[in-house]
């Protein structure tokens, strides 16, 4: 059975630092390129961040360029986000993806192209 379970949110104040840890087991975990999405109330599912199964090559979204760091661990099965100087508007659910392609490109923001998706974890800023 398939399982992403995402974990690390919170409530914070803005400025602030999170690490989101997303484990993940019943697949071959470095076959796939893995990816953070959120979703903000009143919003639609938004791409974050992803990174390749292949090269370890990263994809960010423009508002969290130079603030959030993606990683992941093939050991250990599990996949991160670093969240710093965090703003009110990165209040959102944030869920882990993965999908079974080496290097998603510009596909990576496009939530049909992940085969398995985490629960979510809640992250609030407060300002």
């Amino acid at each position: 059975e398939v399982q992403l379970q995402a974990s690390g949110g919170g409530l914070v104040q803005a400025g602030g630092s999170l690490r989101l840890s997303c484990a993940a087991s019943g697949f071959t975990f470095d076959d796939y390129a893995i990816g953070w999405f959120r979703r903000a109330p009143g919003k639609e599912r938004e791409g974050v961040s992803c990174i390749s199964s292949s090269d370890s090559s990263t994809y960010y979204a423009d508002s969290v360029k130079g603030r959030f760091i993606i990683s992941r661990d093939n050991a250990k099965n599990r996949m991160y986000l670093q969240m710093n100087n965090l703003k009110p508007e990165d209040t959102a659910v944030y869920l882990c993806a993965v999908q079974y392609n080496s290097r998603p490109g510009g596909e990576w923001e496009l939530p049909d192209k992940y085969d398995y998706w985490g629960q979510g974890t809640l992250v609030t800023v407060s300002s």
